[in-house]
């Protein structure tokens, strides 16, 4: 479909800059009750207004050679005549770990009975924004963002006059479009919040569970004033969110008017449970919340006989919902990034959790991962991505999750289309091999050869590691050569790599199998002996038979460093692969025994590690998808029903 034949890309003047707010306005006439479509993409975020009314928001998170555009519905706005569309933009202006920079700019049209009645253009008029602060650049966290800033004593009728606005300026950008890949996210209505303390100045409000959403201002002040408004998870010992750790700042800031306030964030989500206001002077507050913002999914309805089975259970099918924004993120509270390695476990428990399999959602992340263009060849941390940053080891998660993909949906034409990408960070791999036979881990700061948050696992992040073969990569690379040949398999596609997977398995058993301890350790000759390495060693074949059986032995008496959370789903597979009848017991036990502790603590999503909170210098997340995976095992193991 051709889109934008006449529409120019325009901004608010010649130059942009970091943390820039532009409003953009201009009339259009149509007709009453006939379908009325609105086209626009953009460079940051966007708000679109039409007759004063809100429509929509979220641009979808992209690149300019890979530029998602949204098609509204807006009929149900549009009156006979005259109307007005506006459109607010939020240019971010600065790369972070969710966004890749680019110019800024605004593009749009609007089409009625197959003509398009107004497009953007030289024509269209604009200005700064007058409420929202340009150059805050108040940062929550280095991958999130940046937070905002809004005076509403600078409110004005602007999105229904255009009142202060003058002609548009048409800027050079030069994109290649796409539909968006998946279903917009649904706005639902405001969350039941509770005040639980009101001081005068200050206010404490939860809003019951963890939730992911918009924020909500309603209240009225005596006098214009300053406000803070902080956001957290959880309450510390001193009753408190965490709002400063280290240089992340979790608030936002906002100027209230005279009189009665009502103000809606439609661009900046929030994931929280808690919002502490701090204000000048006294407010007397009709709501103070969140609009939940969700993508659209149909849950299986599943009941297991233990009641904390079935709250485990709701509360990993709830932490999968929490993370899934215009793609997957790893956690709504800090990051709000997309992952390969975070996304492969959510993919796989969402093929079992959601009645469609959720593979719609599923391939628009692959895809959107296959459009990164990291310079060396592998992958970004994250997509879209304009930090300077990989973790060599998520690539290699990037061909499984293809692969998984393409066996619970069947969708061949998919994996086709993304083999080249596959292949490419293969060959970065295998031009890592040595004499030995073994690859060498990637050095330099801007690669952090990490595997999990487990002793020996971490890596160095921004240091530079030493180049010596380790045996997750090699472990990891056999796994990544293995999917690709069970994706050739299906799709009646000839391997390319011969026995390139036997070679290295068998080095990567000779280099780092000690014989004695019986087990698999970090490094050649070295004596860390680590889950996660004897995991994987024996779910991708490096070992089988009764080294594998001795192994699992092992990972069930806790002789090895324990692994994470987010790969627990190794050791289980394990030793489900070494003997499931033996072991199924034990991995749902260890799994009850996790999880009670976040069930018991209250809470309503899985963390992101089991020390909670505290995590990470006291910077852990209480609701990261990765950590979702008992849906995976509950569905596998137990007896359901609907």
């Amino acid at each position: 479909m051709s889109v934008f034949n006449r529409a120019k890309w325009i901004w608010i003047g010649k130059e942009d800059s970091v943390d820039e707010y532009g409003e953009f306005f201009t009339k259009f006439t149509a007709k009453a009750d006939e379908k009325t479509l609105c086209r626009l993409s953009c460079d940051g975020d966007y708000t679109l207004f039409v007759n004063g009314n809100y429509v929509s928001s979220n641009q979808y998170g992209d690149f300019e050679h890979y530029k998602s555009y949204d098609e509204l519905d807006i009929t149900k706005h549009v009156k006979e005549g005259d109307n007005t569309l506006a459109v607010l933009v939020w240019h971010f202006g600065e790369s972070t770990q969710r966004y890749f920079l680019a110019p800024a700019g605004l593009i749009f049209e609007v089409e009625q009975g197959g003509q398009v009645c107004v497009e953007s253009n030289f024509s269209t008029l604009c200005r700064k924004s007058a409420a929202y602060k340009s150059g805050a650049k108040k940062k929550v966290s280095a991958q999130l963002g940046f937070s905002f800033y809004y005076d509403s004593a600078k409110e004005d009728d602007w999105a229904t006059t255009g009142v202060g606005c003058s002609p548009a300026v048409e800027v050079e950008k030069t994109c290649r479009f796409v539909a968006r890949p998946n279903k917009k996210l649904v706005v639902k209505d405001r969350v039941n919040a509770k005040i639980l303390k009101s001081e005068g100045t200050y206010f404490l409000v939860d809003l019951g569970e963890e939730v992911v959403g918009l924020p909500v201002l309603e209240f009225d002040s005596q006098d214009e004033q300053y406000i803070r408004v902080d956001f957290g998870e959880d309450l510390q010992p001193n009753g408190h969110v965490r709002r400063l750790i280290h240089d992340r700042d979790f608030s936002y800031e906002y100027v209230a008017k005279k009189g009665k306030n009502e103000y809606v964030n439609y661009m900046l989500r929030l994931g929280c449970r808690y919002l502490e206001v701090y204000t000048e002077k006294p407010i007397t507050p009709t709501y103070i919340g969140l609009l939940p913002q969700v993508y659209p999914t149909n849950v299986k309805k599943v009941r297991f006989d233990s009641e904390l089975d079935n709250k485990i259970y709701e509360l990993c099918v709830n932490s999968l919902q929490l993370c899934m924004m215009e793609h997957y993120v790893d956690c709504p509270w800090r990051e709000q990034c997309l992952y390969a390695f975070d996304s492969r476990n959510q993919m796989l428990c969402g093929y079992y959790a959601f009645e469609d399999g959720n593979y719609e959602y599923a391939r628009s992340n692959l895809l959107l991962m296959s459009e990164d263009r990291y310079p060396s060849g592998l992958m970004s941390i994250c997509y879209p991505c304009g930090t300077d940053l990989t973790i060599p080891s998520f690539s290699l998660y990037y061909t499984l999750s293809v692969k998984e993909y393409m066996q619970y949906s069947g969708d061949v034409a998919f994996a086709k289309q993304v083999l080249p990408r596959i292949r490419k960070y293969l060959d970065v791999f295998l031009a890592r091999k040595n004499a030995d036979g073994l690859l060498y881990r990637f050095e330099g700061a801007n690669n952090w050869n990490f595997y999990d948050w487990s002793e020996g696992s971490e890596g160095v992040l921004k240091g530079n590691s030493e180049g010596i073969p380790d045996a997750q990569m090699n472990i990891l690379a056999v796994m990544a050569l293995r999917a690709l040949k069970d994706i050739c398999v299906m799709a009646g596609l000839e391997y390319p790599y011969g026995d390139a997977d036997e070679q290295l398995a068998k080095a990567t058993y000779e280099a780092f199998y000690n014989k004695t301890a019986r087990a698999f350790s970090v490094t050649v000759g070295g004596d860390e002996y680590v889950e996660i390495v004897n995991a994987l060693a024996v779910t991708f074949g490096i070992v089988s038979g009764e080294e594998a059986k001795c192994i699992c032995e092992k990972l069930v008496n806790n002789e090895l460093i324990s692994c994470s959370l987010s790969m627990k789903c190794f050791k289980y597979d394990a030793l489900l692969k070494v003997d499931a009848k033996k072991y199924a017991d034990k991995v749902l036990s260890e799994i009850r025994d996790t999880y009670r502790i976040m069930v018991e603590a209250g809470s309503t999503a899985a963390w992101e590690t089991i020390d909670g909170a505290a995590a990470f210098d006291n910077a852990g997340s209480l609701c990261h998808g990765w950590s979702a995976i008992p849906v995976y095992y509950y569905q596998k193991l137990l007896s359901w029903k609907e």
